[in-house]
């Protein structure tokens, strides 16, 4: 299924992604289109593909056809560690590695031989509402806080698209507010292209232009939020 053209540079583009597995269908023939500073939200059911569309989209899984472009560039011909750099992703549930808020920023960028200076590191918790947690024991932070600290030790890759596998749904109501509205102001400021996997329909009436409905793997509709939610 494809959709209709948008204006604007597109940044992610995905072209007939089908994937099975012992001849389930987890995905098929899903193409879509993301811009610069733009959300697509992805809705669906339980079981309907929407983690298995975003394994695809960074390789984590090989779809079984179809292609994924980033910014024009066939992705296969991007180095699997380059390519998880410039397409983040952000997990229901933070797993964050022992230690401090600071040595989890530092992670991405040592891969690369790069080090976060202090300036940069703190700029970065402070985007996401954490000034001041550098040397926090990460053991010790709230479920709020340490999504917030996942968010930001994928914007130290320096992502060009963010994938965000329902982030908040762990969260309590405050923290899910305030994670929600961080996400967007980081997705506009920073130009990225953003797929937001959401069971939450009030949610993605919220962050999203677009919407993908999923249901058994394969795209029922695609088009602006509002019209499919209340469709």
């Amino acid at each position: 299924m494809t959709e209709p053209s948008t204006p604007g540079k597109i940044l992610l583009r995905a072209e007939g992604l089908s994937r099975s597995v012992m001849r389930k269908i987890l995905v098929e023939g899903i193409s879509f289109s993301v811009n610069t500073g733009g959300v697509l939200a992805v809705l669906g059911p339980s079981g309907s593909g929407k983690s298995s569309l975003l394994r695809l989209l960074n390789r984590l899984d090989e779809p079984d056809c179809g292609n994924v472009f980033l910014d024009g560039i066939e992705y296969r011909k991007i180095a699997p560690r380059e390519l998880r750099q410039k397409i983040g992703m952000v997990m229901q549930r933070a797993y964050l590695f022992p230690g401090t808020v600071a040595q989890n920023l530092q992670f991405g960028p040592q891969q690369r031989n790069e080090m976060l200076n202090s300036d940069l590191l703190e700029k970065l918790l402070t985007e996401v509402g954490l000034a001041g947690y550098a040397r926090r024991d990460v053991a010790n932070l709230s479920g709020g806080e340490a999504q917030r600290v996942s968010l930001a030790r994928t914007l130290a890759n320096r992502p060009e698209v963010l994938l965000l596998d329902e982030p908040t749904s762990a969260l309590d109501a405050d923290s899910k507010a305030g994670v929600e509205a961080i996400l967007q102001g980081v997705i506009v400021s920073q130009q990225l292209a953003c797929v937001w996997v959401t069971h939450d329909r009030e949610q993605a009436a919220r962050v999203a232009t677009r919407a993908l409905l999923l249901e058994h793997g394969r795209a029922i509709k695609i088009a602006a939020v509002a019209e499919l939610i209340h469709a």
